[in-house]
């Protein structure tokens, strides 16, 4: 039996890439808003682009069974600004609450160089960033088995805390939590539904774990 994962569908988000990448990784995947079925999944997928705060508009009626799945310990996954909404508020909308799921604040990707050697140090880099960048494993985790150094998509302008949850960072002036985890939610900044091989490679771990 192929395990069974639900990607939310909440009409915003790169939903069908993401149902794609999971079926090319051995999972039965539905894009649903039915709680029944989503509560009966052996994996949940939120994915998400765009302006937080409307996202969260849009994702309001999911809010209850996304909190069933998450108290159950249900492996879930949340991808870009479906990592973003899993935090206490961002700063890209500071009156919308998010889902609160983790602790912290989203905040406005800082992309001037520390690094007063180069060129660029003394200019911010254009937001959002749009380009392949490579991810540094922080933590050993599943989802990131094999997958150290790897080259990922990003297209985003904010970002989660650096913190005890980061288990991988990136860098775009400054570094930056790419990945993060706690319990049986993993979430990523980048999009690994169009990162190629290495992307797959994520989901297929993903996968792998329901």
């Amino acid at each position: 039996m192929k395990p069974f994962v639900a990607v939310l569908d909440y009409g915003i988000g790169n939903l069908r890439s993401a149902q794609k990448a999971l079926l090319l990784s051995g999972a039965e995947a539905e894009l649903t808003d039915d709680p029944k079925v989503i509560s009966q999944a052996d994996g949940v997928v939120l994915p998400g682009v765009g302006h937080f705060g409307k996202c969260m508009k849009a994702v309001e009626k999911l809010k209850p069974v996304i909190a069933k799945v998450i108290e159950a310990q249900k492996p879930f996954l949340g991808i870009c600004v479906g990592m973003q909404m899993l935090y206490k508020s961002s700063k890209e909308a500071p009156d919308v609450s998010g889902l609160n799921i983790l602790e912290g604040e989203i905040s406005l990707l800082d992309t001037k160089s520390d690094d007063t050697k180069k060129e660029m140090s003394s200019r911010a880099l254009k937001l959002p960033q749009i380009q392949w960048n490579q991810i540094t494993v922080r933590a050993s985790h599943y989802l990131l088995e094999g997958l150290d150094k790897s080259w990922m998509y990003f297209v985003h302008s904010y970002v989660p805390p650096i913190d005890e949850n980061c288990i991988a960072v990136s860098s775009y002036g400054k570094e930056f939590c790419a990945v993060v985890a706690k319990g049986s939610v993993v979430a990523t900044q980048f999009h690994p539904e169009k990162s190629g091989e290495d992307g797959l490679k994520l989901i297929g771990n993903f996968v792998k774990n329901l």
